[in-house]
């Protein structure tokens, strides 16, 4: 498979695994964007969120659990983030949250700086959307 999470996973490619789990692994970035970014990944291969079972579902996010208090160590606060789908940015189709160290003095910024303007939704299409997204 091209897929270089799952040559990850297998032990094709090395990498400084973190910690493992019976579903999921996480291990360092090898493009971090601060010291410390961690990639937590199913070791199944699952494109979006939605594609797992929710026992691989809930063992990811138990990992990324795990995780957080370590990575908040080394600079106070952590930034979880989940591109779920090439429209919403993800660049390698498998599940992967990014956890990256964040301090109040680095060059990051808050998620709405990964847009250039928020949208006007008017109160009629508001209730569209909220119909469609409630139980």
């Amino acid at each position: 498979m091209n897929c270089i999470f799952c040559q990850i996973s297998s032990g094709e490619i090395p990498t400084k695994i973190i910690s493992k789990s019976k579903s999921s692994m996480a291990f360092l970035d090898a493009f971090p964007l601060a010291k410390g970014h961690t990639l937590v990944i199913p070791k199944n291969h699952h494109e979006k969120l939605q594609d797992m079972s929710i026992e691989e579902n809930s063992d990811l996010f138990s990992l990324v659990h795990q995780i957080i208090p370590k990575m908040d160590k080394l600079s106070g606060g952590t930034l979880v983030a989940i591109h779920n789908g090439r429209e919403a940015g993800q660049e390698i189709p498998h599940v992967h949250v990014h956890l990256v160290p964040r301090s109040s003095n680095d060059s990051g910024g808050p998620i709405h700086c990964l847009f250039d303007s928020t949208v006007n939704v008017s109160e009629s299409e508001t209730n569209k959307i909220y119909e469609k997204l409630k139980d």
